[in-house]
């Protein structure tokens, strides 16, 4: 096997912490028409159901950044992959409401930790040229469960017990990723700092090929390793470590409050208001993971021939544009023909190629490496904060303004995030982790 052929074949084992992420997020979507009569769930309860998940999310990502500065990528991707299966299975048969919340709390554990994990892991492997389409896989599994996910819900609409069934089927890509993550080396970077420089060269032989490039690849890491300080959470807010973590904490945030996942969470929703029935809903949502794979596709593409800030800037003034549109058709109520369906597919290729993947990667590059685990942590507890947010206002937000309101304001926040991003994303294009935090430190 090609050395370039390792490094993706290993990408993509870590990768499926991404695939189980984006396969909860959909098959939730897929139980709301089933779940909420069953328990009779007002909007709120509703709310907490769907973001209960991110609750053991934010726990996941707090805990797991320890725990990958001292024990490694490895062991916590595998013990991520065991959470998720078994509670996939649990919340499926689970035999109350309370239960069913229990269950989804701790499955968000799993997913949390392996949504910090897979990125953190892919940029710490991965040779600069191809950092970029390297982490965008994470991505591209992401997008990969919420497919898989809505194709489950809807050949799983007409069986009995079939919310059940939804939430149960998470438990075979758990299971995989669980088998799979036995096979990945752990990151040459994590061994040099703990002093097992042999173990790290036997990797990086692996990955690179020569002992001359092997060895040129130690000396970068070890000094950029002289150049930080230790992985403490105060540490985060010494000068020159602060304002690229707010940067992160930034970005995070602003990738979930786009409005993107609420159509990913919510999408029975959106589409029950303007007329459809529950089969149609269904359906839309396959059209959704199918664009957002496509898309998905086209953006591993770009990330290291465009750069990280071009895209993100496209993506931030398109989505705005995409959400105002969606805004006025149902101002206008112009729900006759494929208008509605129209803006929301555009607005969701144009996340697919932007804020869904460059987020990630840029969260993967922009920290130094002795506190690029904590750093990563805070950032996606972040984001998994602001997830919670979206998951558990939304239903209340739709309800309590009206669809106009609730996506002329997310067409606002896309706008702000811009400007944000106008006057302070970095790019990283083509350089090594070590060069950027070089030039970070030195601003």
């Amino acid at each position: 096997m090609g050395k370039s052929s390792y490094v993706f074949l290993i990408s993509l084992i870590a990768a499926f912490g991404g695939l189980l992420f984006g396969f909860d997020i959909a098959i939730f979507s897929g139980t709301i028409p089933f779940l909420q009569p069953y328990y009779q769930l007002t909007d709120a309860q509703l709310g907490w159901t769907g973001s209960s998940l991110y609750v053991g999310c934010i726990v996941g990502t707090l805990v797991t950044g320890y725990l990958t500065d001292r024990y490694g990528r490895k062991l916590p991707l595998t013990f991520a992959a065991g959470i998720f299966m078994v509670s996939s299975l649990l919340m499926g048969w689970s035999s109350s409401y309370t239960w069913l919340v229990v269950w989804r709390i701790m499955a968000g554990i799993g997913v949390g930790a392996a949504s910090m994990l897979s990125p953190l892991y892919i940029a710490e492997v991965s040779p600069a040229a191809i950092r970029g389409r390297m982490v965008s896989i994470n991505q591209l599994t992401v997008v990969i469960g919420i497919l898989l996910a809505y194709l489950s819900n809807y050949l799983l609409a007409d069986q009995e017990n079939n919310w059940r069934w939804m939430f149960a089927s998470g438990a075979i890509p758990a299971v995989l990723f669980f088998v799979c993550v036995f096979l990945v080396p752990e990151s040459p970077r994590w061994l040099l700092s703990k002093g097992r420089a042999d173990e790290a060269r036997r990797v990086l032989l692996r990955l690179a090929g020569s002992a001359t490039v092997v060895e040129n690849e130690l000396q970068t890491i070890r000094a950029g390793m002289g150049r930080e300080v230790k992985g403490k959470l105060r540490d985060l807010v010494q000068p020159g470590i602060a304002f690229i973590v707010m940067l992160g904490i930034t970005m995070a945030i602003f990738q979930q409050i786009s409005g993107a996942n609420a159509i990913f969470f919510y999408a029975p929703i959106i589409f029950e208001k303007a007329g459809m029935n529950v089969k149609d809903q269904l359906f839309q949502q396959i059209m959704i993971g199918a664009i957002n794979l496509l898309f998905t596709l086209l953006a591993m593409q770009l990330v290291d021939k465009l750069g990280r800030k071009k895209l993100m800037l496209a993506g931030a003034s398109l989505m705005a544009l995409w959400l105002f549109l969606v805004g006025l058709c149902y101002a206008l109520g112009l729900f006759q023909g494929y208008w509605l369906t129209i803006f929301v597919l555009a607005f969701i290729a144009t996340y697919a190629t932007t804020l869904a993947p460059v987020t990630w990667v840029l969260i993967s590059e922009i920290f130094p490496t002795k506190v690029r685990g904590i750093a990563v942590s805070v950032a996606t507890c972040a984001l998994w904060t602001a997830c919670f947010a979206l998951a558990y206002g939304f239903p209340v937000m739709i309800a309590s303004l009206d669809a106009p309101q609730t996506f002329f304001i997310f067409s606002g926040v896309c706008l702000l995030y811009f400007f944000i991003l106008l006057k302070y994303i970095p790019e990283t294009k083509g350089k090594t982790l070590e060069q950027f935090e070089t030039e970070i430190i030195r601003h």
